[in-house]
């Protein structure tokens, strides 16, 4: 059964590049993929039993909302406060990443990435 992976970042650019870099996995049936560009978007899709996810990739800089926000809230959501969440970001001091792992932040993948890596981070947490 194939894993449902998300991932939030308001740079289209972004998104693309992270899409084209799971082609082969969405292709041979391991994930599910879907994005988007607003947080608050999908908070309230996840709140409303819209969208659900196995693994969700997050920016940390967003202007509706930031990574840590969305994560911490939605660390409270009884469906999903056990899934995994990774930070795919600019962002890279030691302070922050502290932060984002009290949230409850599995990993964090730094902006730019390697195709390679975006993989190797998706079959690692998802055990694919």
């Amino acid at each position: 059964m194939a894993k449902n992976v998300v991932f939030v970042d308001d740079s289209k650019t972004i998104l693309i590049s992270v899409e084209m870099a799971l082609e082969e996995l969405v292709e041979n049936g391991s994930i599910n993929f879907s994005y988007y560009s607003n947080p608050l978007e999908l908070l309230e899709l996840v709140e409303k039993g819209a969208v659900t996810y196995d693994l969700l990739f997050t920016d940390i800089n967003m202007p509706q909302m930031n990574g840590l926000e969305l994560a911490s809230r939605l660390k409270t959501i009884g469906t999903i406060k056990n899934k995994p969440i990774v930070a795919l970001t600019t962002e890279s001091s030691p302070e922050m990443k502290q932060k984002g792992k009290s949230i409850g932040i599995a990993g964090w993948v730094v902006k730019p990435f390697s195709d390679k890596k975006i993989v190797m981070a998706t079959r690692k947490v998802l055990g694919i």
